[in-house]
Protein backbone atom coordinates (compact mmCIF):
# COMPACT_ATOMS: atom_id res chain seq x y z
CA UNK A 1 0.00 0.00 0.00
CA UNK A 2 1.09 3.59 -0.39
CA UNK A 3 2.60 5.47 2.54
CA UNK A 4 0.02 6.62 5.05
CA UNK A 5 -2.76 4.46 3.60
CA UNK A 6 -3.68 1.33 5.57
CA UNK A 7 -4.26 -2.05 3.99
CA UNK A 8 -7.85 -2.94 3.15
CA UNK A 9 -9.66 -5.24 5.56
CA UNK A 10 -10.63 -8.50 3.81
CA UNK A 11 -14.23 -8.17 4.99
CA UNK A 12 -16.60 -6.34 2.68
CA UNK A 13 -20.19 -5.68 1.72
CA UNK A 14 -22.03 -6.11 -1.55
CA UNK A 15 -25.22 -4.05 -1.81
CA UNK A 16 -27.57 -4.84 -4.68
CA UNK A 17 -29.59 -1.66 -5.28
CA UNK A 18 -32.90 -2.43 -6.96
CA UNK A 19 -36.49 -1.29 -7.48
CA UNK A 20 -39.65 -3.25 -6.58
CA UNK A 21 -39.82 -4.10 -10.32
CA UNK A 22 -36.37 -5.73 -9.94
CA UNK A 23 -34.45 -3.20 -12.01
CA UNK A 24 -30.86 -3.26 -10.74
CA UNK A 25 -28.34 -0.43 -10.58
CA UNK A 26 -24.90 -1.32 -11.92
CA UNK A 27 -21.91 1.01 -11.77
CA UNK A 28 -18.78 0.78 -13.91
CA UNK A 29 -15.42 0.84 -12.16
CA UNK A 30 -13.20 3.84 -12.96
CA UNK A 31 -10.01 1.76 -12.59
CA UNK A 32 -11.30 -1.08 -14.79
CA UNK A 33 -13.49 0.10 -17.68
CA UNK A 34 -16.01 -2.55 -18.68
CA UNK A 35 -16.17 -3.97 -15.15
CA UNK A 36 -19.77 -3.46 -13.99
CA UNK A 37 -20.83 -4.16 -10.43
CA UNK A 38 -23.15 -3.37 -7.57
CA UNK A 39 -22.00 -1.23 -4.66
CA UNK A 40 -19.09 -2.93 -2.89
CA UNK A 41 -16.58 -1.95 -0.29
CA UNK A 42 -14.45 -3.08 2.61
CA UNK A 43 -15.05 -2.34 6.25
CA UNK A 44 -13.11 0.74 7.39
CA UNK A 45 -12.28 -0.83 10.76
CA UNK A 46 -12.53 -4.34 12.17
CA UNK A 47 -15.25 -3.25 14.60
CA UNK A 48 -17.40 -1.54 11.92
CA UNK A 49 -20.56 -3.61 11.48
CA UNK A 50 -21.42 -4.93 8.04
CA UNK A 51 -24.63 -2.88 8.14
CA UNK A 52 -22.72 0.32 8.93
CA UNK A 53 -20.29 -0.48 6.11
CA UNK A 54 -23.23 -1.00 3.72
CA UNK A 55 -24.80 2.34 4.68
CA UNK A 56 -21.45 4.14 4.28
CA UNK A 57 -20.55 2.51 0.96
CA UNK A 58 -23.96 3.24 -0.58
CA UNK A 59 -23.62 6.91 0.43
CA UNK A 60 -20.00 7.18 -0.77
CA UNK A 61 -20.52 5.45 -4.12
CA UNK A 62 -24.02 6.64 -5.10
CA UNK A 63 -25.00 9.54 -2.83
CA UNK A 64 -28.09 7.57 -1.74
CA UNK A 65 -29.26 7.73 1.87
CA UNK A 66 -30.54 4.30 2.93
CA UNK A 67 -32.79 6.03 5.47
CA UNK A 68 -34.55 8.21 2.85
CA UNK A 69 -38.26 7.73 2.42
CA UNK A 70 -39.09 4.61 0.45
CA UNK A 71 -35.59 3.13 0.78
CA UNK A 72 -35.32 -0.23 2.52
CA UNK A 73 -31.97 -1.85 3.36
CA UNK A 74 -32.20 -5.60 3.95
CA UNK A 75 -29.49 -7.90 5.30
CA UNK A 76 -29.80 -11.03 3.18
CA UNK A 77 -27.94 -13.12 5.77
CA UNK A 78 -25.64 -14.48 3.05
CA UNK A 79 -21.86 -14.35 2.72
CA UNK A 80 -19.42 -15.23 -0.03
CA UNK A 81 -15.78 -16.07 0.47
CA UNK A 82 -13.81 -15.54 -2.69
CA UNK A 83 -10.26 -15.19 -3.95
CA UNK A 84 -9.21 -11.55 -4.38
CA UNK A 85 -8.35 -10.74 -8.00
CA UNK A 86 -4.54 -10.64 -8.35
CA UNK A 87 -4.57 -7.07 -9.73
CA UNK A 88 -6.13 -5.82 -6.46
CA UNK A 89 -4.17 -7.90 -3.90
CA UNK A 90 -1.63 -5.10 -3.36
CA UNK A 91 -4.38 -3.24 -1.48
CA UNK A 92 -4.37 -5.93 1.23
CA UNK A 93 -1.74 -7.02 3.74
CA UNK A 94 0.90 -9.42 2.41
CA UNK A 95 -0.42 -12.98 2.23
CA UNK A 96 -4.11 -12.02 2.16
CA UNK A 97 -5.71 -13.81 -0.78
CA UNK A 98 -9.40 -14.17 0.19
CA UNK A 99 -12.21 -11.82 1.17
CA UNK A 100 -15.48 -12.41 3.03
CA UNK A 101 -18.35 -10.47 1.44
CA UNK A 102 -21.67 -9.88 3.27
CA UNK A 103 -24.76 -9.36 1.07
CA UNK A 104 -27.46 -6.69 1.35
CA UNK A 105 -30.27 -5.43 -0.83
CA UNK A 106 -31.36 -1.81 -1.01
CA UNK A 107 -34.82 -1.34 -2.46
CA UNK A 108 -35.49 2.15 -3.83
CA UNK A 109 -38.87 3.32 -5.20
CA UNK A 110 -37.75 4.05 -8.78
CA UNK A 111 -34.75 3.69 -11.07
CA UNK A 112 -33.17 7.12 -11.08
CA UNK A 113 -29.67 8.49 -11.76
CA UNK A 114 -27.32 8.49 -8.77
CA UNK A 115 -24.36 10.66 -7.87
CA UNK A 116 -21.27 8.56 -8.59
CA UNK A 117 -17.94 8.95 -6.85
CA UNK A 118 -15.73 9.84 -9.84
CA UNK A 119 -12.72 8.40 -8.02
CA UNK A 120 -14.36 4.96 -8.02
CA UNK A 121 -16.93 4.80 -10.85
CA UNK A 122 -17.39 6.23 -14.31
CA UNK A 123 -20.87 5.19 -15.45
CA UNK A 124 -24.19 3.79 -14.30
CA UNK A 125 -27.07 1.82 -15.76
CA UNK A 126 -30.37 0.37 -14.51
CA UNK A 127 -31.17 -3.04 -16.02
CA UNK A 128 -33.73 -5.82 -15.47
CA UNK A 129 -32.22 -8.27 -12.97
CA UNK A 130 -31.30 -11.02 -15.48
CA UNK A 131 -29.50 -8.55 -17.79
CA UNK A 132 -27.74 -7.01 -14.78
CA UNK A 133 -26.50 -10.43 -13.65
CA UNK A 134 -25.16 -11.10 -17.15
CA UNK A 135 -23.27 -7.79 -17.22
CA UNK A 136 -21.48 -8.20 -13.86
CA UNK A 137 -17.80 -9.09 -14.05
CA UNK A 138 -17.83 -10.64 -10.58
CA UNK A 139 -19.35 -14.12 -10.29
CA UNK A 140 -20.39 -13.47 -6.66
CA UNK A 141 -22.12 -10.23 -7.68
CA UNK A 142 -23.94 -11.97 -10.54
CA UNK A 143 -25.03 -14.75 -8.18
CA UNK A 144 -26.37 -12.20 -5.67
CA UNK A 145 -28.44 -10.55 -8.38
CA UNK A 146 -29.83 -13.94 -9.41
CA UNK A 147 -31.03 -14.32 -5.79
CA UNK A 148 -32.96 -11.05 -6.10
CA UNK A 149 -36.29 -12.48 -7.33
CA UNK A 150 -36.32 -14.75 -4.27
CA UNK A 151 -35.16 -12.19 -1.70
CA UNK A 152 -35.55 -8.69 -3.06
CA UNK A 153 -39.26 -8.03 -3.30
CA UNK A 154 -39.81 -8.99 0.33
CA UNK A 155 -37.06 -6.53 1.26
CA UNK A 156 -39.07 -3.72 -0.32
CA UNK A 157 -41.86 -4.26 2.17
CA UNK A 158 -40.06 -4.46 5.51
CA UNK A 159 -39.31 -1.11 7.10
CA UNK A 160 -35.82 -0.49 8.46
CA UNK A 161 -35.41 1.72 11.48
CA UNK A 162 -32.83 4.43 10.94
Amino acid sequence: MTAGRPFKIPQSVLVVIHTPALEVLLIERADAPGFWQSVTGSKDTLDESFEDAAVREVREETGLDVCAGGHVLTDWGLENVYEIYPQWRHRYAPGVTHNTEHLFGLCVPVAAPVLLSAREHRNQVWLPWAQAADRCFSPSNAEAIVWLPRLGVHGCQSPRSC
